[in-house]
C-alpha cells in the first residue's frame, strides 16, 4: 500500500523522460564548435608568442644601449 506522498514521487519519476535527440544534437554541435576553434587557435599566427617592437607602454622610456669598442692590447 502506497501513501499519497509515495505515489506522487513515483508519478513524478515516471513522467520524466530524456529528450535524447536534442541532447545528442547539442552534444555534436558543441563538439564540432570546440574542435574547430581548437584547430583555429593552434594554427593561428595571431596567438603566436612573439615580441613586437610596439609592445612598450611608454615611448622612449628605455635607455639606449651604447656600443663599447673592443679593447686592443
Amino acid at each position: 500500500m502506497a501513501t499519497s506522498a509515495e505515489s506522487s514521487i513515483i508519478d513524478d519519476d515516471q513522467a520524466f523522460n530524456y529528450d535524447y535527440d536534442t541532447l545528442r544534437t547539442t552534444g555534436v554541435i558543441l563538439a564540432v564548435v570546440m574542435f574547430v576553434s581548437g584547430i583555429l587557435i593552434a594554427l593561428s599566427k595571431k596567438f603566436k608568442c612573439a615580441k613586437s617592437s610596439n609592445s612598450s607602454p611608454v615611448e622612449g622610456s628605455q635607455i639606449p644601449k651604447s656600443e663599447v669598442p673592443p679593447q686592443t692590447v
